[in-house]
C-alpha cells in the first residue's frame, strides 16, 4: 500500500463512518415517527400477496412504465442505483490498492459485461431524467408544472450526485485500463476501454477515483440523513414498504380505490351504536391520528407531481394539490414530532397530556407546531387550508397516478370526517344534503312514495321484489335514477332494454334508499352507515336463501354500483353488483339485443370517475357505443384511466364551486374539442354536469350528452323518441 492509498483509505473509512452515523440516527428518527401513527393491524395480512406486488411494481415498474420514457428511464436508473451499489462497495477495495477489485464475482466477465451495460444505460436514464426536469422547472412553465411545490434543488441534488457516481465509476475502470490492470475483455466492456485510451497511465487514478466516487456517493447519505423528509431521495427506501404494506395488495391500479377504509379507533372499525367521542377516534384531527402507514405514505412522497398533474381541482385553478397536501403533512409530521416524542399531543377531549416537565426542554418552534390546527386557514395557522380539503372530488386520479401507492383520499377522508361529525365544519350547502338524506332518504328531499314514478308511462310492468321472486337481478334504480329527470330517461331506457331482451329483473321500489354514498365521501360516517345497514337488512332479504353468485343486482350509477360492491361488504352485504354497461355489452356480445340502426353524429365517451379509474371499467361502455354507432369512437385525450373528473364527485355535486374555473367546463370543452355531436356518459352524476357545461358554453343545440343506455336503445329500437332535450334537475 503506497502512500496515497493510505490518504485515501483514510479519508474513505473517516466519511464513511460519518455518513453511516448520521444514517442510522435518520432512520431511527423516521422510524420513531412512522410509530406515532394509529394501529393498522390489516396491513399485516396476505404477505404473500404483498410480497409478490411490491416485487412485481419494483422490479417491473409497472406503474412507471405507462409514462413511456420516463418510465423506462427511471428503471434503468433504479437498476443502477441497486446493481452498481455493489461498484461502490468495489470501489473500498480500490482505495487500498489501484488494482483492487470485489471478492469472487469481481473478476467474472458476465459481471462486468452487466455493469458495463447498466452503467451506459443508467448514463443515458438519468440524462433523460434531468432534461426532462429543466424541460417542466416550474418558473419556465409559469407555476403550473407538476414540479410546482417540489423542493428543486433536491431533485437537481440527486441527479447530479447519480451522474457523478456513473461518470466516475467509468473512470475507475478507464484508468485500471490505462495501467493494464483492468479485469474484462474489449468485447464486454467497450465503454470502459474507451475511457481508459484517452486517460493517462497513473498508477493511483484509480485509488484516487475510488476515493471521490465514495466521498460523492457518502455526501449523498450525509445529506438526505440532514433532511429526512428528503422524499426525492428517502423513496428509494421507502418505496418498498410503502407498497408492500399499500391497503388492497391485489387491485391492479392504486390500491387506495374503490372502498374508502373504514372509519377506525386504535386500528378497529368503529361501531356507532357503541362508540363515544370523547374515548374514540371520529376521522383525523391531528397528524398523529393517522395510521402509521399514513405517516409512511407522507414519508415516502418523491415529489414528482404526477398526482397534482391529473387533478381536476389544481388543473381548474383550485388550492388542492394532492402533492402539496401531503407534503404539507409530511413537514407537519416531523416538525411536530419533538413535542409528540416527548409525550406531548392533545387527549381526544382536547387536553394536553404532557406535564410541564416533559416539554420544558423543547424548543418554542416544536411547542408552536403543535398547537397548529390540521384544519384551519392560514390566519388560523392551519396545515391544511378548508378550501383545500373541501376542493376534492375523490376522483382517485391522484392515487391512480402515485408510482409509490400514496392513498390520498383516504387520508382526505379522514380529516373531512373529524371536521363533519366533531366539529361540525362543512360548506354551508352541503348541509340542505346531509338533512335530506337523514330525513327524506335521497339528497334532493323528494317523496319516498315518488320513487317508482319513473315506471308510468312504460309499455310493460316493472316487476317489484316481494311481488315477484323469479327474478336474475335486482335493478337498483339509486337517487338520481328515480328522482332526477336526466337520469330517469336513462333508468327507463336500461328497463326497455332489459325488458327487450327478456331479462327477468325487478326492482325495490320505495324500499330502496340513497346508498350512502355523498355522506360518505363528505365525511358524515355516521349517516352513511345508519343508510348502508338499512340498504343491507333489505337486500338481505330480498335475497333471502340465496349464494352470493346469485344475489345479483345491476345498477345505472357508479357511486352506487361502487358503494354497493365494494362498500357494503363491510357491514355485512355481500352482493355480486354489475353496472348497466356491463350487462347491456353482455346482451349484445349474446345476441339478446340487436343494434338495427347506427347513430350517427360522431361519439366521444367520458369515462365516469367512480367506474373507470375506481374500478377498471373501460371497455364494457366503449363495446356498447361501438355495437351502436358502428364505428370507431372519438376519444378525447384524457380518456380511460386518465380520464377527467367531471366535478361531481366526494359529494362536489352539492357544493358550490366558487374558486377557479368550472371542472365540468373544462371536460366539456375537452369534449366538444373531438367534434363530436354526442358526448355519452355512464353516470348520472357526469350526465348533469356535462350538460350543464354544455348548456353553459351555448352549445345545448349542437352536442348532446346522453347515456350509453339512451345510444344502445336508439340504435336496437329506432322508432323510440330521440328524447327532448334535457330538463333541470329535480329541485331539493
Amino acid at each position: 500500500m503506497g502512500s496515497v492509498q493510505i490518504v485515501t483509505t483514510i479519508l474513505a473509512a473517516g466519511i464513511t463512518a460519518v455518513a453511516v452515523w448520521l444514517a442510522v440516527r435518520a432512520v431511527m428518527k423516521m422510524t420513531a415517527v412512522i410509530r406515532l401513527g394509529q394501529p393498522a393491524p390489516e396491513r399485516f395480512a396476505d404477505k404473500g400477496a404483498r410480497t409478490k406486488t411490491m416485487l412485481v411494481e419494483t422490479a417491473g415498474h409497472t406503474r412507471m412504465l405507462k409514462w413511456g420514457v420516463v418510465g423506462a428511464a427511471h428503471w434503468f436508473v433504479m437498476v443502477g442505483f441497486i446493481v452498481l451499489s455493489l461498484l461502490v462497495l468495489e470501489a473500498y477495495f480500490e482505495v487500498v490498492t489501484p488494482t483492487g477489485g470485489l471478492p469472487i464475482i469481481g473478476h467474472w466477465t458476465i459481471f462486468g459485461l452487466a455493469t458495463e451495460i447498466i452503467t451506459v444505460l443508467g448514463l443515458v436514464g438519468i440524462l433523460v431524467l434531468m432534461a426532462i426536469r429543466l424541460r417542466n422547472r416550474p418558473n419556465r412553465l409559469g407555476g403550473r408544472s407538476r414540479f410546482t411545490g417540489s423542493t428543486m434543488w433536491q431533485g437537481y441534488f440527486v441527479e447530479w450526485i447519480v451522474l457523478l457516481v456513473l461518470i466516475f465509476g467509468l473512470l475507475i475502470r478507464g484508468f485500471k485500463v490505462a495501467t493494464d490492470h483492468f479485469e474484462y475483455p474489449f468485447w464486454a466492456t467497450p465503454v470502459s476501454h474507451a475511457v481508459g485510451a484517452v486517460l493517462p497511465d497513473w498508477s493511483d487514478g484509480a485509488s484516487v477515483a475510488a476515493l471521490i466516487k465514495i466521498a460523492i456517493s457518502m455526501t449523498w447519505l450525509i445529506v438526505i440523513s440532514l433532511n429526512v423528509t428528503m422524499g426525492v431521495a428517502w423513496h428509494r427506501f421507502l418505496a418498498f414498504p410503502n407498497i408492500f404494506f399499500k391497503r388492497e395488495p391485489t387491485k391492479p391500479a392504486g390500491s387506495g380505490l374503490g372502498a374508502l377504509r373504514p372509519m377506525t379507533s386504535q386500528g378497529k372499525p368503529l361501531d356507532f351504536e357503541e362508540a363515544d367521542p370523547e374515548k374514540d377516534q371520529f376521522g383525523v384531527a391531528h397528524v398523529e391520528q393517522f395510521t402509521w402507514k399514513g405517516l409512511l405514505d407522507f414519508s415516502t412522497c418523491t415529489e414528482c407531481g404526477r398526482c397534482q398533474s391529473q387533478c381536476p381541482a389544481w388543473n381548474t385553478g383550485k388550492p388542492l394539490s394532492p402533492k402539496l397536501l401531503v407534503l404539507s403533512l409530511r413537514d407537519h409530521a416531523y416538525a411536530k414530532a419533538p413535542y409528540l416524542l416527548a409525550g406531548g399531543g392533545k387527549d381526544l377531549t382536547g387536553e394536553e397530556k404532557a406535564t410541564q416537565a416533559q416539554l420544558a426542554h423543547l424548543d418554542v418552534l416544536s411547542l408552536a407546531e403543535g398547537d397548529k390546527p390540521l384544519i384551519g386557514t392560514a390566519e388560523e395557522g392551519g396545515i391544511i387550508d378548508p378550501d383545500v380539503l373541501w376542493s376534492c372530488t375523490t376522483c382517485g386520479a391522484c392515487v391512480e397516478q402515485c408510482p409509490v401507492d400514496i392513498e390520498h383520499v383516504d387520508h382526505i377522508v379522514d380529516m373531512r370526517r373529524y371536521q363533519v361529525l366533531i366539529e361540525s365544519s362543512f360548506p354551508s350547502e352541503a348541509g340542505v344534503m346531509l338533512r335530506n338524506l337523514e330525513n327524506k332518504g335521497n339528497p334532493w328531499g323528494a317523496p319516498q312514495n315518488t320513487r317508482e314514478d319513473w315506471t308510468k308511462g312504460l309499455d310493460f310492468e316493472v316487476p317489484r321484489v316481494g311481488e315477484v321472486d323469479d327474478f336474475e337481478y335486482l335493478f337498483w334504480v339509486g337517487c338520481a335514477g328515480a328522482f332526477e329527470d336526466r337520469a330517469k330517461k336513462t333508468t327507463r331506457a336500461v328497463a326497455t332494454l332489459l325488458n327487450e331482451a327478456g331479462v327477468k329483473f325487478a326492482i325495490l321500489g320505495e324500499g330502496e334508499t340513497c346508498s350512502g354514498d355523498p355522506a360518505r365521501r363528505i365525511g358524515n360516517e355516521f349517516v352513511f352507515q345508519m343508510l348502508a345497514q338499512q340498504n343491507v337488512e333489505t337486500l338481505n332479504e330480498a335475497f333471502e336463501g340465496r349464494e352470493k353468485a346469485k344475489r345479483k343486482i345491476v345498477a345505472t350509477c357508479p357511486h352506487c354500483f361502487n358503494t354497493l360492491g365494494n362498500e357494503y361488504g363491510q357491514l355485512g352485504g355481500e352482493f355480486e353488483v354489475v353496472h348497466h354497461t356491463q350487462l347491456l355489452a353482455h346482451l349484445v356480445s349474446t345476441g339478446k339485443l340487436t343494434p338495427v340502426q347506427p347513430v350517427d353524429g360522431g361519439v366521444t365517451y367520458h369515462d365516469p370517475c367512480y367506474l373507470g379509474r375506481h374500478n377498471r371499467i373501460f371497455a364494457a361502455p366503449r363495446e356498447v357505443l361501438g355495437d351502436a354507432i358502428e364505428g370507431e369512437i372519438t376519444e378525447m385525450p384524457r380518456n380511460s384511466e386518465r380520464s377527467f373528473c367531471c366535478g361531481a364527485g366526494g359529494a362536489r355535486m352539492w357544493m358550490e364551486e366558487k374558486i377557479g374555473k368550472r371542472i365540468n367546463v373544462d371536460r366539456v370543452e375537452e369534449a366538444m374539442a373531438t367534434g363530436a355531436k354526442t358526448v355519452a356518459v355512464g353516470c348520472p352524476f357526469c350526465s348533469t354536469m356535462l350538460n350543464d357545461g354544455v348548456n353553459g358554453k351555448g352549445a345545448g343545440e349542437q352536442v348532446e350528452v346522453i347515456d350509453v343506455a339512451s345510444v344502445l336503445l336508439r340504435s336496437v329500437k329506432p322508432e323510440q323518441p330521440r328524447g327532448d332535450k334535457e330538463s333541470a334537475p329535480v329541485a331539493g
